[in-house]
């Protein structure tokens, strides 16, 4: 039996929330996930204050945090961050998620 563990954020993800200055606006990357999308259910990644029922998960002097609600749907998941030739984004590796659509930000379960 696989432990369900909080998500797990890169240090790649931790510096490029320094270099756009997250902490310095007092700001935090959510990561969330909504009812919706093409697969099912869909992530909103943004930039948001840290409530005090989210898991906050700090590094490099930055913070990323999930609500309550998301946290089952990100067990074991890792937050990086990539760049690529069409766009540099925050993404969401998920061993939840049975299949995933081409935009990267829906899945199903």
């Amino acid at each position: 039996m696989e432990l369900n563990l909080p998500p797990k954020v890169t240090t790649r993800a931790f510096e490029r929330l320094a270099e756009i200055g997250a902490s310095d606006q007092g700001k935090a990357l959510r990561i969330a996930v909504e009812g919706g999308g093409c697969s099912g259910f869909q992530y909103e990644i943004d930039l948001d204050e840290a409530k005090d029922d989210d898991l906050c998960l700090t590094g490099n002097g930055e913070t990323v945090v999930v609500d309550a609600v998301s946290l089952p749907f990100l067990a074991n998941a890792v937050i990086d961050f990539t760049e690529e030739l069409i766009g540099a984004r925050f993404v969401i590796e998920n061993p939840n998620a049975t299949s995933s659509c081409g935009c990267g930000t829906s899945f199903s379960m």
